[in-house]
């Protein structure tokens, strides 16, 4: 008679006070601030240090000027004093990880956090697949808002040519390219490819420009191009079905249709954020963004010992974008007040007024 196979044996979990879950700006601030105030902590993230950032397109830049989206007290600079680029920005968080000997724990997934019994949190990891156990006091879910692109709800959508990312642009020369989308990151994309030999068309829901929400570096030219018909305009027109060879675009005044080549879609209407570990963690979730629910003073959320920092706040934001890095690094601040019981300010009171009054991402 076969026996049956063991049942896999968990090790026995590992011990730290604070897990940091995400390992982009925020989170590496936090860990430097830490470490700082001799807080033992660990950084888990599923992917590389700046993960969202990696999966930018080569060479787009940041909206934020570098001052504002610097870290940790390490200033952030380029050889042209330009904004900074994805490359740029990531050696950077790489040279901060370095510099405080901040070890990551990349390619690890929090897949669970859990608190028997009301004792300390359990944070399960799975580093290439295998399970391991973390016991924390505390765990701050650093874990940004822009994990998957937004739905357009229409036949085609799931056809592989269809993405919501811009990719390398260099794939694109040569191809009847349309965009869907008519904020910052669409009409950025619309630029880029033209200039690398895409035959580009935008399409875009209002019945014109939102120019408010458009840098003003970029307005200019997506205007002149749309008005020469070098850029496809499909100003006031919402997708109705995409096939491998075509997008049915349908007028928002008559509802006419027509009908667009497209070897390639990018749907760049925002993007949705991953909820999982919130609400394995029980914390409350409000309003149409699914926002978390915390203390404004202390970035504790409804669940003790849970807090929440950067991006990830605003759960899933609308197009008009209000929490971006730049506004967030005060959340460091009051975590780390919060669990060593001192007062910390890091950010010089003028520096956080001129970000309110001023924002530019």
């Amino acid at each position: 008679m076969s026996k049956s196979p063991p049942a896999e044996s968990q090790p026995p979990a590992r011990s730290t006070r604070v897990a940091i879950v995400g390992a982009g700006p925020i989170g590496l601030e936090l860990a430097v601030a830490l470490r700082r105030h001799d807080i033992d902590f660990e950084v888990f993230d599923a992917g590389s240090i700046g993960n969202t950032i990696s999966w930018w397109a080569p060479q787009t830049r940041w909206f934020s000027s570098n001052e504002r989206i610097a870290i940790a007290g390490v200033p952030l600079l380029t050889a042209d004093q330009s904004k900074a680029t994805r490359e740029h920005y990531l050696t950077y968080l790489r040279g901060v990880a370095t510099q405080f000997e901040i070890q990551v724990h990349t390619h690890c997934p929090v897949v669970n956090i859990a608190r028997p019994s009301g004792g300390r949190f359990a944070v399960t990891t799975k580093p290439g697949g295998r399970p391991d156990v973390w016991s924390a006091d505390a765990v701050v879910l650093a874990i940004g808002g822009t994990d998957f692109p937004k739905k357009l709800g229409i036949p085609g959508e799931d056809l592989p040519h269809v993405d919501g990312y811009l990719r390398e642009t260099h794939r694109y020369f040569g191809r009847d390219v349309l965009i869907i989308g008519g904020r910052n990151s669409a009409i950025e994309a619309a630029l880029r490819l033209h200039h690398a030999g895409a035959n580009v068309s935008l399409s875009y829901r209002g019945g014109q420009l939102p120019e408010d929400h458009i840098k003003y570096w970029l307005l200019p030219e997506i205007k002149g191009l749309l008005a020469a018909g070098r850029i496809g305009d499909f100003v006031g027109t919402t997708p109705v079905q995409i096939t491998p060879q075509n997008v049915q675009l349908q007028s928002i005044e008559d509802r006419t249709r027509v009908e667009v080549k497209a070897d390639d879609v990018l749907s760049l209407i925002g993007y949705e954020q991953d909820k999982t570990l919130m609400r394995m963690a029980g914390v409350e979730l409000t309003e149409s963004m699914q926002r978390p629910t915390y203390d404004e003073t202390t970035m504790e959320t409804n669940v003790p010992g849970i807090y929440i920092a950067g991006t990830a706040t605003a759960g899933t934001q609308s197009s008009k974008y209000k929490t971006f890095l730049e506004n967030c690094h005060d959340h460091v601040d009051k975590i780390v007040a919060h669990l060593s019981g001192q007062q910390v300010d890091s950010a010089p009171q003028q520096y956080r007024q001129q970000i309110l009054s001023q924002p530019e991402s």
